[in-house]
């Protein structure tokens, strides 16, 4: 079945799926058109009222940060905190004002403020919204030159800007967390539906062009699993109840680890030998040697028609009709031995993946789409539906409680930054004077900005390189811009608005891109107010570098927390958190009572992502230390190769209840055991520990379980086997790189 000729398949769904597929929830062009959306309904309401430019700018900087800066996800909370950031917005400067004639005071009261911003984040969302609403609106007041006779004009515009903000947040442009949810499931469907794209690639690419091929299935499979987990932090505010919020969850989980299962078995049909798991998730990796598929033709030209057919089944938005039905009986009957086609072992895995995978997105379609037509149901397709229902009403929701932060004093993240931030902030109002007397305050928005969602000395100096770097471009920019826009106030304004959305939209995507747009959106604005010369877009720069290098002798001499210790920290979480999964799986697979092993998979993948972000500084492209950067980069893909069997692992054993084919073996739970044991052996290690025991290495877990081959698909299944022994070779693979002595086994 061909995609482009299904009914219904038009010009508009396709640039919808690429959007959504780009762009997953629309959130980045929500949070664009928010942001202009109230920037501009600002600039009409002031203009019409008669205000002049310096009150419109002030207006417009307002209605900006007044809609960035609301975090919460529930309308009343961010109700509630507009409201109060209207509050802390017209105290703010309404104290810039009086201070500004008060340079000592005001300087010192500035350093106050943003350690009472930072330290704010304690509180949750609200605190941090409103830390950063009181930081960014006492900036404005020294951006506009505020004095007290402004105070009423000013006072006027911010309220103003707050008002359409809100109207725009909640008429104009509102998000609904059902819809919300809703678009990050079109999302992960086109994201699915690319991955199998790059499947075929994978399947028909020559020798001389495998490299790419894989490095598209491994983007896919990175961007379909950041989906998964943005839908998994929005179920509970989406979904009716918890137990809708299970089954979707649940369903998302297997489509993953299905797709990522026939992209790993795609890739070891054409390798020369078996293909490593960790090769699929190793970026720069290279591909092992490959040649034509082995078995007869008519089995490569069979599979790459169901590959096409897997893609579309996966696309098709409309009603199932006969055509859907007979390609979804199809592919799922793939799940039977003997459907399947003559071919090698190694080509017919791939053929079973392919069911599998129409299994989980047929399960997927089910729980978004409610029950579908079943009238044309083969015997395959009908013994598929009821596994999935009765896994349905096998699912029961439970909670777990999140544990408390208990550090305290200035061991606690936000204090320390605090500090840091603080300290940061008086050098750079010291150096930003020297500069500049009427302009510092750009050193000390930079220092501030460097430290927003950082957590160490690499962090903050990768992001200040980011932002200086997209300053240096800005500044080009803007002296372009100001150049052909010149006094004209209305294209000036309607730049801004443009460079604003720009500046929303691509702030996920680049902080050096998030930079540049904010350094030529300033040009325009020092145009509108009069100041401009290229000279102050050099002082800009100049005082972005000052801020930057500011923030980061702050970050290296105050309470520093150096990279090392960071990454050991996450990495020593994500450790503990795959033993944890690993250990459960195990022991529901050999009979102990089940638990919620889907939540400890996502908590294990979370930890990862936060472990992937703090080795950015090593990984950076700019880091001289070339062995350490290479290192990092092992270390975490061999992680996320050992995540993804504990993931499948934690799915296999939420099916033992309801599957046919898998029974619990409590041999597993003494074969595993070792695996758990390492896991945990290099965390004590990672964690500064006194470790005697070392990684342990020994027979394969199949022969630990007495099976031999013919016997694998007994009681337990030839994929937990294979997931399993994966898993041990992937852990002790971390113990070479994380410097964890490894025991050789007797011969």
């Amino acid at each position: 079945m061909n995609a482009a000729g299904r009914p219904g398949w038009t010009r508009w769904t396709r640039l919808r799926d690429h959007l959504a597929a780009s762009d997953p929830g629309l959130l980045r062009l929500t949070a664009g058109l928010r942001t202009v959306g109230a920037v501009a309904l600002t600039l009409a309401v002031l203009a019409s009222l008669g205000f002049g430019v310096p009150r419109l700018v002030t207006g417009a900087m307002t209605a900006m940060v007044a809609t960035f800066a609301i975090r919460e996800r529930r309308r009343s909370a961010q109700a509630v905190t507009l409201a109060c950031g209207l509050a802390v917005a017209l105290v703010s400067v309404s104290l810039g004002a009086v201070l500004g004639e008060r340079p000592v005071v005001g300087d010192a009261f500035f350093v106050v403020l943003i350690f009472c911003a930072v330290y704010g984040r304690r509180f949750g969302d609200r605190g941090t919204s409103l830390g950063l609403i009181g930081f960014q609106v006492y900036f404005v007041s020294l951006f506009v030159g505020a004095s007290t006779d402004d105070l009423p004009g000013l006072w006027a515009a911010m309220s103003v800007a707050f008002a359409c903000s809100a109207l725009v947040r909640f008429a104009v442009v509102p998000v609904a967390p059902a819809g919300l949810l809703l678009r990050l499931r079109q999302a992960f469907r086109a994201r699915l539906g690319r991955l199998v794209t790059a499947h075929l690639a994978l399947l028909d690419a020559a020798p001389e062009e495998m490299d790419k091929a894989l490095e598209e299935v491994r983007e896919g499979t990175a961007r379909l699993h950041e989906t998964a987990l943005m839908i998994q932090t929005r179920l509970e505010d989406g979904t009716p109840d918890e137990s809708a919020a299970r089954l979707v969850q649940r369903r998302i989980a297997d489509a993953e680890i299905a797709s990522e299962r026939l992209g790993l078995l795609l890739l070891s049909a054409r390798s020369a030998e078996r293909a490593d798991t960790l090769t699929l998730h190793l970026p720069g990796a290279p591909a092992p040697e490959v040649g034509r598929l082995p078995g007869p033709d008519e089995a490569a030209d069979l599979l790459r028609r169901d590959l096409e057919a897997l893609r579309a089944l996966v696309l098709w938005t409309g009603t199932a009709g006969t055509g859907v039905a007979h390609v979804r009986n199809r592919l799922l009957a793939y799940r039977d031995e003997e459907n399947l086609p003559r071919a090698s072992p190694a080509v017919q895995d791939v053929f079973r993946a392919v069911g599998e995978t129409a299994r989980a997105v047929m399960g997927l379609r089910v729980a978004l789409d409610g029950p579908q037509d079943e009238s044309d149901d083969s015997p395959a397709t009908a013994r598929s539906r009821e596994e999935l229902e009765a896994e349905d009403a096998a699912i029961d929701a439970g909670e777990e409680a999140e544990e408390a932060d208990r550090r305290t004093g200035l061991r606690r993240p936000t204090t320390r930054a605090a500090v840091q931030v603080a300290v940061g902030s008086t050098l750079a109002i010291i150096g930003g004077e020297l500069l500049s007397t009427d302009r510092w305050y750009w050193a000390v928005l930079t220092c501030w900005i460097v430290f927003i969602n950082t957590a160490s000395t690499g962090e903050i100096l990768v992001k200040g390189y980011r932002r200086l770097l997209g300053t240096v471009f800005g500044v080009v920019a803007g002296i372009a811009l100001a150049a052909v826009v010149g006094r004209h106030t209305l294209p000036a304004f309607l730049l801004v608005l443009v460079l604003i959305f720009l500046m929303f939209y691509t702030a996920p995507l680049s902080y050096t891109l998030m930079s540049f747009f904010v350094t030529a959106m300033l040009g325009l604005l020092y145009t509108l107010l009069h100041t401009y010369s290229w000279e102050v877009l050099v002082l800009r720069l100049e005082e972005t570098a000052l801020g930057a290098a500011c923030g980061v002798v702050a970050a290296a001499l105050v309470l520093p927390v150096r990279t090392d210790r960071r990454t050991d920290e996450l990495l020593e979480t994500v450790l503990e958190r795959l033993a944890e999964v690993t250990d459960a799986a195990v022991g529901q697979l050999s009979g102990a009572p089940g638990e919620d092993l889907l939540d400890r998979a996502r908590e294990l993948d979370q930890a990862l992502g936060d472990l992937r972000s703090a080795t950015q500084p090593l990984t950076h492209p700019v880091t001289p230390l070339r062995a350490r950067r290479t290192n990092a980069r092992y270390v975490v893909a061999l992680l996320e190769t050992c995540a993804y069997h504990a993931r499948s692992l934690a799915a296999t054993a939420e099916l033992l209840p309801t599957h046919p084919s898998i029974a619990a073996d409590p041999r597993l739970r003494g074969a595993a055991g070792r695996t758990v044991r390492n896991i945990r052996t290099i965390a004590s290690r990672i964690a500064g520990e006194e470790v005697s025991r070392p990684v342990e290495t020994g027979p394969s877990i199949a022969s630990l379980l007495g099976d031999d081959g013919a016997s694998r698909y007994g009681r337990i299944t030839g994929r937990v086997l294979r997931h399993l022994e994966r898993l041990d070779e992937a852990v002790v693979g971390l113990a070479r790189p994380l410097d964890v002595r490894v025991s050789t086994p007797d011969r």
